[in-house]
């Protein structure tokens, strides 16, 4: 028998757990996002050298970890799916790519609203930041490339070939900083050296990060869950499914 992967590939098992989790990482995310926003831009001090323009690193920093992250798991699903033949990995790569789009585009934007005043422009064709733009680039082409094929099987092995190749260019954009002369700075937080911020600063990042985690996945739960009706519309649980609903019963 070829090989496969039993766990992941049980649409129906996966749509009723998600039904389930969706809901809790939702209250999650607003919840994290309300309490890391308030300690970002209220509690936190001052910066002594940025003044107040630098707490728009509790978005941009957490958004550009979610980027490259989101990037990194999507290529892994796709590649799953690509060479076990697994339906839902692939639908999961697929789920990821437009929430890893916007995280991309969120870094890029509010990277531009602190380079305005810090450097005294909106973009520079810094390393960091044109290997952050390839990114976005990555994920709308995978998604473009996914969604012009009709055969979505053969879309799904296109789309994972993208993902695969351009995985390359995440640890570009983690270590550009230090194999270039940019003007981008260095991490402020390294798991092999102490932090480079107050505590409270330090906290709330790490709130909105886990903010961001729970938002993503929420909405890839979500996405996840619609492309798994929509390829399985043909199966009989679909169509028990529909008929509960439509008769005002749990699924």
């Amino acid at each position: 028998m070829p090989l496969t992967i039993y766990t992941f590939s049980s649409p129906p098992r996966y749509y009723a757990l998600t039904g389930v989790l969706v809901p809790v990482f939702w209250t999650l995310a607003i919840v994290l996002t309300a309490i890391g926003l308030w300690m970002g831009f209220f509690v936190a001090p001052t910066d002594a050298t940025q003044g107040e323009v630098y707490r728009i690193i509790f978005i941009h920093v957490p958004a550009a970890w979610m980027s490259m992250l989101l990037y990194l798991v999507m290529a892994f699903w796709a590649a799953i799916g690509w060479a076990f033949n697994a339906r839902l990995a692939s639908m999961v790569a697929r789920a990821i790519a437009p929430t890893g789009a916007l995280f991309t585009f969120l870094a890029l934007w509010t990277g531009a609203l602190w380079g305005k005043p810090t450097w005294g422009t909106w973009w520079v064709w810094d390393a960091r930041l044109t290997s952050e733009l390839i990114l976005l680039f990555l994920y709308l082409g995978f998604i473009a490339l996914t969604e012009a094929i009709d055969d979505p099987r053969r879309a799904d092995q296109a789309g994972a070939l993208v993902a695969v190749v351009g995985a390359v260019n995440v640890p570009i954009i983690y270590f550009s900083v230090k194999w270039w002369n940019t003007l981008h700075q260095g991490a402020s937080v390294s798991l092999n050296a102490a932090p480079k911020m107050a505590t409270t600063m330090l906290t709330a990042m790490l709130i909105m990060s886990l903010a961001f985690w729970a938002y993503a996945f929420a909405v890839v739960f979500t996405r996840t869950r619609a492309l798994v009706l929509e390829r399985e519309h043909g199966a009989t649980w679909v169509r028990e499914l529909a008929s509960r609903q439509s008769t005002g019963s749990r699924p």
